[in-house]
């Protein structure tokens, strides 16, 4: 049994934190901004981002089902084993419900994305901007929860390292022996 996740595991996470803490200071960023052909880009180059996390969580996800993590420590309680995979679960459907939220408000607000500019996304549902408003709610209260679970997350990593003194952490940091 491996103690250790893989190097395109960890390549995967430490790419999608860097991804993900981008597009929400991205999406916070440019809310505030008036409407100006310097905002339609953030929010194109955003949407981009957003349609690339989509398919790297896609990609991750297969990863993840057929390279299984390490297991979680046998010191480690029950309760917080159950914690630990229940948060998990929820970064995982987050990094799938964000994008798609957006996708569909964007959908519902008439603006279809164009990923790089040269691959025309499909809309997924009609222009409705009763449906875009809800959407956009949704989509923004996707993210607060996102960054609730992602904090906890990080906590939870820290005081693993801090206070258990175990190798929560260090197996996922890219110093540590990785498999192939």
């Amino acid at each position: 049994m491996t103690t250790h996740y893989t190097a395109t595991a960890k390549t995967l996470h430490w790419l999608m934190a860097l991804l993900l803490f981008g597009l929400l200071a991205l999406g916070f960023y440019m809310q505030g901004l008036p409407l100006s052909p310097q905002k339609l880009q953030l929010y194109s180059w955003h949407k981009w981002a957003g349609v690339t996390v989509f398919l790297l969580v896609l990609f991750r996800l297969a990863w993840r089902v057929t390279h299984r993590p390490p297991a979680l420590p046998d010191a480690m309680p029950k309760v917080m084993q159950l914690a630990a995979h229940a948060g998990h679960a929820l970064l995982y459907l987050l990094m799938i419900a964000i994008p798609l939220s957006g996708w569909l408000m964007s959908s519902a607000k008439g603006f279809q994305t164009v990923w790089f500019g040269i691959l025309p996304i499909p809309d997924l549902v009609d222009k409705n901007k009763e449906l875009g408003d809800l959407l956009q709610t949704v989509h923004e209260s996707l993210n607060w929860l996102f960054i609730v679970v992602i904090a906890g997350h990080v906590g939870a990593a820290l005081k693993h390292h801090f206070i258990d003194k175990d190798d929560i952490l260090t197996r996922m940091l890219p110093a540590h022996p990785t498999d192939k």
